[in-house]
């Protein structure tokens, strides 16, 4: 059976973002640990099942192929996030950086953000990337420096009010 070819999406050629808190890149190496310790087993349940005979009509076996895949995939996957992670060291300063906490205000009132790499983030928990627009705006800026971040259909301006 043939594959149909699909035309890669907007955001399929993009590098993952390598920056990363420790706790984060803790998480990715048990995970991998983890993988690694099942790996052995889903792999004797292909062999096992191999044994039954024909393949075509063997749903087990292909469903067991099918595991082991997903595994070895997601493992090589983890290695290159780990090999490629740079772990992100807050340092004092008086601009904003990687891993800032920054407390900003606007027309809506004063909101705090912790700003991390793209794997980390959860604005709800108040954790932005540094590559999204308000990231973008902040890094490098000063308490009472005001930004301007552009949306689709509108602008917002915020204050900095403080930097951690």
């Amino acid at each position: 059976m043939r594959v149909p070819y699909r035309k890669p999406g907007k955001f399929s050629q993009m590098k993952p973002d390598p920056m990363m808190t420790e706790e984060k890149f803790n998480e990715l190496k048990k995970e991998q640990e983890k993988l690694k310790r099942i790996r052995p087993h889903a792999a004797a349940d292909v062999a096992r099942l191999a044994e039954l005979g024909d393949f075509s009509e063997n749903a087990e076996y292909q469903l067991a192929k099918g595991r082991l895949r997903g595994i070895n995939n997601a493992i090589v996957r983890l290695e290159n996030q780990i090999n490629q992670a740079e772990i992100i060291k807050p340092q004092r300063t008086d601009t904003v950086q990687l891993g800032s906490t920054v407390t900003i205000e606007s027309a809506s009132g004063q909101k705090t953000y912790q700003i991390l790499g793209s794997s980390e983030t959860d604005p709800e928990r108040g954790i932005i990337s540094h590559n999204s627009p308000l990231g973008v705006a902040l890094v490098g800026k000063r308490v009472g420096e005001k930004v301007t971040v552009r949306l689709e259909n509108r602008e917002m301006i915020y204050k900095i009010i403080g930097i951690e």
